[in-house]
């Protein structure tokens, strides 16, 4: 920061940083100043309290002032000061040698400072190695190559699910055209769970139109459990023939 003339005439200028505030600071350097009155003339009526006010506010520091309470407008504090604390306080000025430059003072006190918060670091979450997806795909009949689902899009399949000695335990696809027809593909929203993770991952690399052979590990089926009720035994690897017929 710039250097500043203090009222004695001396350059000086000193920033600290106390708690969240800069201070700004007057160094030791500055003259005593002279006693402009006597012990007579200061009781005199004569001698008015806003002169008594005046000379301790440029010659006294910030903290003597706040100490006796003499900071702020002259007329306000002259309204409040009786003219007898006004002479203890110019005589403790003396005394104390508390003049303005003398010590270290607070001349700036509200200033804000940029209040850096401790924010806990967030945890980085452990990549998980996976290793290698749990399912093979074989493309049977090529979709357009341009419309892909995104997480979160509703697709719409026809399929069928077979066991690895080929029962089927699951499908969609009705037994004639006519009855095709007549009902609806099976509806989701994919890459959410709302599948096994072998669809949801196998189904976000299908085009529209594409037909795949889909081989589904069981760790990315229904695992050690199964699914007892549409007779998947446990860690029993799942094979669909998966068409892709809509993306919303």
């Amino acid at each position: 920061m710039p250097l500043q003339r203090n009222i004695f005439g001396n350059w000086c200028a000193l920033m600290l940083l106390r708690g969240s505030k800069f201070v700004e600071c007057a160094c030791k350097m500055a003259a005593e100043p002279t006693r402009e009155w006597d012990d007579e003339q200061l009781k005199s009526d004569d001698l008015p309290k806003k002169d008594l006010i005046t000379f301790i506010q440029d010659n006294a520091a910030h903290s003597f002032l706040s100490e006796h309470k003499l900071l702020g407008n002259i007329k306000n504090v002259a309204k409040t000061a009786k003219k007898e604390q006004l002479i203890v306080a110019y005589n403790q000025l003396f005394e104390s040698k508390r003049f303005k430059g003398t010590e270290v003072e607070e001349v700036t006190q509200n200033v804000k400072a940029v209040k850096i918060e401790d924010k806990p670091k967030k945890e980085e979450e452990p990549v998980i190695d996976e290793g290698p997806p749990k399912f093979t795909k074989s493309v049977l009949k090529k979709g357009d190559k341009t419309n892909f689902p995104k997480k979160g899009d509703v697709v719409g399949c026809w399929y069928t699910g077979t066991l690895e000695d080929g029962t089927v335990f699951d499908t969609n696809i009705p037994t004639t055209a006519r009855k095709k027809k007549q009902t609806k593909p099976l509806t989701f929203k994919v890459g959410l769970g709302k599948v096994i993770r072998g669809w949801d991952e196998g189904l976000l690399t299908m085009s529209k139109g594409e037909t795949a052979r889909l081989e589904i590990e069981p760790e990315w089926a229904y695992g050690r459990k199964g699914l007892p009720d549409s007779k998947i035994p446990p860690n029993a690897k799942l094979i669909f023939e998966v068409e892709l017929v809509a993306i919303d």
